[in-house]
């Protein structure tokens, strides 16, 4: 591996962290970002924005209106964009739209390229994914699918209840995860408004960055036809690994950018905060927490090159992005826990940032595959490799 970036990504850097800085940060304490996400005015500005600036999209082909990055590419934008909660969603890089996105383009026919993946490309619409369900349903194990897909003459009629669903309000396209009549998972995409989807209610949560919060969604007798099908009929968890390492690893960049930001204000602040004769900083209890910071944020960005790397050689990259959704959810958690320690008061209150960081960061630990299910996981592995 080659750690160095080229002239060319290191301008792209430059570029996004102007972007950030100047068209997204100050909108940060707009009163259109609510406790469910930025409401769609807000959102519709920021996009805006980035399009002009020619930002829009980076993953996605430019065939489709993006930059075409490789997953090393995407390692360093995502985590500029990252620096704000309202990067990712400027920069139409958010969840879940991010990797409804990577996966349309992967699997996706023409037509259903054309009918969805351009104007979501666009920033013109967003989607939501749904598979988490209630108890008995799936979560973190997706075999327990409940939501079944019943075929009727040309048709499947879709039954279920999904929740978690990050993105449903609001949302023009669903892609839903849902059992056939012999048990094989598919998926199937649908219009938000179509008779027979039902948002139940939003969900109140900790964290508040993403837009059309989490919602309750019931289907009830959706009926969606065989061209809706993503991908082949019964090959649903096959394509949902296509969605799921390259996710799961954005998630870690677009974290880390913000577990940045909360250490620069917090660093920046024992700078120059007098406490017992000397600047905060220079007393080993909060130098040291900076000093682990330093060490956590180097870690999770070293896992995250790596896993970016084994993605671009054409790797599944299963085993590397679980490690390094541990590796980076735990130390971005541990940054923004010491920022807040280090700004005290400031740090537990709307003075800063870094208290509205936090509370989002805290959910980062489940997204995407809790921190216990990717250990249990890697622990397989471990176990059949020393195996007699």
């Amino acid at each position: 591996m080659d750690f160095a970036l080229s002239p060319e990504m290191e301008t792209l850097r430059g570029r996004v962290r102007d972007f950030i800085a100047t068209h997204v940060m100050p909108r940060e304490n707009d009163p259109r970002c609510t406790s469910h996400g930025p409401t769609e005015e807000l959102r519709n500005e920021l996009v805006a924005a980035a399009k002009n600036a020619g930002l829009l999209s980076a993953h996605i082909s430019p065939e489709y209106g993006g930059l075409g990055l490789d997953h090393r590419g995407k390692a360093v934008f995502f985590e500029e964009a990252g620096y704000s909660p309202l990067g990712p969603v400027a920069l139409n890089i958010a969840a879940p739209d991010e990797g409804n996105m990577h996966m349309l383009e992967a699997i996706a026919t023409e037509e259903q390229k054309e009918r969805w993946l351009r104007p979501l490309a666009a920033g013109e619409i967003r989607s939501c994914f749904c598979m988490t369900e209630p108890d008995p349903g799936a979560g973190s194990d997706p075999s327990m699918l409940q939501t079944t897909a019943v075929r009727d003459g040309d048709d499947f009629v879709l039954n279920g209840r999904k929740w978690f669903i990050t993105g449903a309000e609001g949302a023009t396209l669903a892609i839903i995860m849902a059992k056939l009549e012999d048990g094989r998972a598919t998926m199937f995409l649908s219009s938000m408004n179509a008779p027979g989807i039902h948002i139940e209610r939003v969900m109140d949560s900790l964290d508040s960055c993403f837009p059309g919060g989490h919602c309750v969604v019931d289907f009830n007798d959706l009926r969606v036809p065989a061209s809706a099908i993503l991908g082949e009929l019964g090959e649903g968890f096959k394509y949902a690994q296509v969605r799921l390492s390259p996710a799961r690893l954005t998630h870690c960049m677009r974290w880390l950018g913000q577990a940045r930001r909360c250490h620069e204000i917090a660093a920046r602040y024992a700078t120059r905060r007098m406490a017992f004769g000397k600047e905060l900083g220079r007393h080993e209890g909060v130098g040291f927490m900076l000093a682990d910071n330093e060490m956590d944020m180097l870690s999770a960005r070293l896992a995250i090159w790596h896993t970016a790397w084994v993605l671009d050689q054409g790797q599944l990259g299963t085993a590397e992005s679980s490690m390094a959704k541990v590796i980076a959810s735990e130390a971005a958690w541990r940054v923004t826990d010491r920022s807040v320690q280090v700004l005290g008061g400031q740090g537990v209150t709307g003075e800063t940032i870094v208290a509205r960081i936090f509370s989002d960061m805290r959910a980062f630990r489940i997204y995407d595959g809790p921190s216990e299910v990717h250990r249990w996981s890697l622990a397989k592995r471990v176990f059949k490799k020393y195996s007699l």
